[in-house]
Order: C-alpha cells, then sequence, then structure tokens
C-alpha cells in the first residue's frame, strides 16, 4: 500500500465511512436513485490489498438515474447505459464485467464487488457520494433543479417539553436497564494448502462479543498484517441469526476423508491445512474442524462437508477484508 493511500483511509476511519450494510438483505434501491459516485479504489479482496487508486491521471464518476439509465465519466469520456438491481446484484455493464454484487451501500460510500473472467479472486471498486456540483454530468434542462428542504426551527414550546422527554427517559433508562446482550464469539483458523508463491503460516479471525474483530495474517513476503475494526451489534446479531437459520449447530463436529485418495492427499504438496471454526451463540457453541478445506491446484475437493458451511466462511472472512481502518504491520 503506497504511502500516499494512508491519509485516505485514516480520513474514512475518521469519518466514520464504514460498510454497515446487512450483507444478508436486499439493497435499499432509494440509496442509487440520483445518486453520484466517485471512484477511489480496487481492492483485491483475498490479500485485502489495493491494486489501483484514483488521480488526477484517472478520473472515474457514476451517475444512477430515476428512469434506471446510468451515465458514467472516464478521463474526459461520456458514456450511458441502463442499470437494474435484483436484491443485491446489480446489473451495470463495465470493462467485461455485467454485473456486480453490492457489498456496502450508505449514504456516503458504495462497494461493488466482482469477479473477472480472465483473472482469478475477487474485488471490489470503492466510491463515495459527491453532490451535483462535484460531478461532471450536466442536468438536462427539462428536469427541475434539485431542491434543499430545511425544516422549520422548533418552538420554545415544544424544544422544553423534547427536554422533559429525554429526562424522563433517561431516569427510566436508569431504574430499567436494558438487559445484556446476547454472547457472541466467532473465531476462524486455517484453511487452504501451504505453498504457492508467498506461503500463508498464520490466518486468523476472530470476533468478540462487544463487536471488536481482530484478524491475523501472517505470510512469507508480507509478514504479519493486523486488522482491527468494530462490526455493529446489529450486523453481528443479524449475522448469528443467520447462522442459525444455516443449521450450523447441527453439523458434524469433525469433516475428515472418506477415501484412500484424500487420505494420500493430506501428506501431498501443496500441505493442506485444516480449517477450524468456533462460534458460540448464547448457551450453544460448535466447533467445526474441516481436514481439507477448499479445492486443491487440481480443482478438487476432497471432503465432503455442507455447502452452508462455506457460506458461513466466505461471510465471516467478508467482514474481515471491508476495509474500515489502516493495516497494522508488525
Amino acid at each position: 500500500m503506497t504511502r500516499s493511500f494512508l491519509p485516505f483511509l485514516f480520513c474514512c476511519a475518521f469519518l466514520g465511512l464504514r460498510a454497515q450494510e446487512n450483507p444478508y438483505e436486499a439493497v435499499d434501491e432509494r440509496l442509487l436513485v440520483e445518486s453520484r459516485w466517485r471512484y477511489t479504489y480496487t481492492l483485491h479482496l483475498e490479500s485485502n490489498t489495493v491494486i489501483h487508486q484514483a488521480g488526477e491521471a484517472y478520473r472515474f464518476f457514476l451517475y444512477f438515474r430515476y428512469d434506471n439509465s446510468f451515465q458514467q465519466y472516464l478521463n474526459g469520456g461520456f458514456s450511458r447505459g441502463s442499470w437494474r438491481l435484483e436484491g443485491r446484484t446489480l446489473h451495470y455493464p463495465f470493462r467485461m464485467v455485467d454485473r456486480f454484487e453490492i457489498t456496502a451501500l450508505n449514504r456516503k460510500m458504495l462497494v461493488l464487488e466482482f469477479h473477472q473472467p480472465n483473472s482469478k479472486g475477487t474485488f471490489q471498486y470503492h466510491f463515495v457520494r459527491v453532490d451535483a456540483q462535484e460531478a461532471p454530468f450536466v442536468k438536462p434542462r427539462n428536469e427541475l433543479p434539485d431542491v434543499i428542504v430545511e425544516a422549520e426551527k422548533p418552538r420554545r414550546e415544544e424544544r422544553i417539553a423534547a427536554r422533559k422527554e429525554r429526562r424522563r427517559l433517561r431516569r427510566t433508562a436508569r431504574h430499567n436497564p436494558p438487559p445484556k446482550p446476547t454472547y457472541i464469539n466467532v473465531e476462524l483458523t486455517g484453511g487452504g494448502f501451504f505453498g504457492g508463491i508467498d506461503p500463508v503460516f498464520k490466518d486468523f479471525i476472530h470476533i468478540k462479543s462487544n463487536g471488536r474483530l481482530i484478524k491475523e495474517f501472517h505470510s512469507l513476503y508480507n509478514g504479519l498484517l493486523v486488522t482491527k475494526k468494530d462490526i455493529p451489534r446489529e450486523e453481528l446479531e443479524q449475522f448469528a441469526e443467520w447462522v442459525v437459520q444455516q443449521n450450523f449447530f447441527e453439523f458434524e463436529r469433525l469433516y475428515d476423508c472418506t477415501d484412500p485418495a484424500c487420505q494420500k492427499r493430506k501428506f501431498m504438496k501443496p500441505k493442506p491445512i485444516p480449517l477450524r471454526l468456533s462460534i458460540t451463540y448464547g448457551r450453544r457453541k460448535k466447533v467445526v474442524t474441516v481436514t481439507i478445506w477448499g479445492k486443491d491446484e487440481r480443482g478438487i475437493q476432497y471432503v465432503d462437508y455442507p455447502p452452508a458451511l462455506a457460506n458461513i466462511v466466505d461471510a465471516i472472512q467478508r467482514m474481515a477484508n471491508r476495509i474500515e481502518s489502516p493495516l497494522v504491520r508488525k
């Protein structure tokens, strides 16, 4: 990551431009309609590496119109087309990709995730919202100008009544404290194969009940990278409920080889690294171990485990790989 990009990350952390969307629900289309966005950087999700960022030589703006058409500006050139939203999938053509997954969308940021057909891995385009004056798009003459409606200031009697109501609510809260939130703890360790260009010595994710997420990723050439961030309590509870719906607590404790070819693969190179996932939700706790996780270099999956388990692991990785604070290198 270049030094020039670090101030941008610190700025994002300071302003609270965090992806707080629920990854298990559809996107609110109203946040896209008549929105303008400025491209900031591209992230390679698996390695958590910024591979491209905007600058004076690369300016990219995107405008989603109310009639499901879009306009885009890329380095001095304008183009247009149509867009459509299905759940969290955005149908929008750009550079050999015609569909993107919206992994984060709020009033300040937009993250579009995609897979390129000619390369491996998952990538994300990150945008920040801009005003109409900051974007290079020209509003048609037949459209009304944007109007900002300011609410009238409350009257003195209303302000006094609101103050009394806030005091009453504070007194009620002191005498009736809310119940403690349900205990949640998530630990994900290992997975994959040891080898390749940059062998991985450690890949560990821990999400505590207070929402604190710590990811430690240690490879041969990049050293130890520690990512720390906070997951909103609401999102953490939604994730835990979703895990219950996936029947995680009914899974087997161990998924291992059932044939000689699988047993033989354990001792071949690159050596498989067992995956261990531990989730605690209230009084329920489950630890699941998979001796050979995923597919090897030949595309063979040796151990049969539930597809829902792969979905849960993918959701944890997505929470950990979102850029929300600078990386700490040790």
